[in-house]
């Protein structure tokens, strides 16, 4: 069976200052993951809902929204009525992940759950069935530029097959250190959907980082037998 595979970048690696600009250079991405982050439940502070709705009016590729905030339960579907693509909401912030879940579809986005690294799984296993992606953490949320934890493939291993056994059309996403190489670890280990902010804004061939990242995706979900590249949307 092959499952599509998808470039996000993430803007938090983009430059603040052209946030319109920055968006058109991934125009060949798959979506644009948009870290809202509120100093609170990690600690940095980016952008908020006024950027969000602003940047729906330019972007000329889906928006995949990871938020990094306390309050997650009443700002999520918020969000989610951006016209976001997809909203992801970390369960160690929500009061009701559930309840959370079927806001955010209700609301028109795809609903995700984010686990950072530490957080069991297998509490949240029962989930899967109210949501369209879980992101599985490969650095402490927080800061872009750290180091991929290569640790956390094993929980990549565990949703995978966990997704499977349940039979559910679910996507698995990696956010942290993902560049060129450890792309291909991660898709090896089942994850499909690879947020990269500095592996593509760091150099002057953005669209190029793209096409390298796509590339050692292929390369190792072909080493398990059931990849190819994705459509896009």
């Amino acid at each position: 069976m092959t499952r599509p595979l998808h470039v996000h970048p993430s803007i938090l690696a983009s430059d603040f200052t052209r946030l319109g600009a920055e968006l058109q250079r991934i125009v060949s991405a798959d979506a644009a993951h948009v870290d809202v982050m509120d100093n609170h439940f990690v600690p940095n502070l980016t952008i908020g809902l006024p950027v969000v709705e602003a940047l729906q009016k330019v972007t000329p590729v889906p928006l995949d929204l990871h938020l990094m905030i306390e309050e997650v339960d009443q700002w999520g579907p918020r969000y989610a009525e951006t016209g976001a693509h997809s909203v992801t909401f970390h369960v160690e912030a929500s009061r009701d992940p559930r309840q959370l879940a079927r806001d955010l579809r209700s609301a028109g986005s795809r609903a995700a759950m984010a686990l950072k690294p530490g957080t069991p799984f297998a509490d949240y296993a029962d989930l899967l069935p109210e949501l369209d992606m879980v992101l599985v953490m490969t650095v402490e949320p927080g800061f872009g530029g750290q180091s991929f934890m290569h640790d956390q493939l094993e929980v990549v291993r565990e949703v995978r097959r966990a997704v499977g056994e349940s039979g559910l059309d679910l996507a698995i996403q990696v956010d942290g250190g993902v560049d060129a190489d450890t792309v291909v670890d991660a898709a090896a280990a089942g994850a499909d959907v690879f947020v990269a902010g500095s592996a593509v804004f760091r150099g002057d061939d953005v669209a190029g980082a793209i096409a390298d990242l796509r590339v050692g995706a292929l390369r190792g979900a072909r080493s398990q037998g059931d990849g190819e590249p994705g459509s896009g949307r």
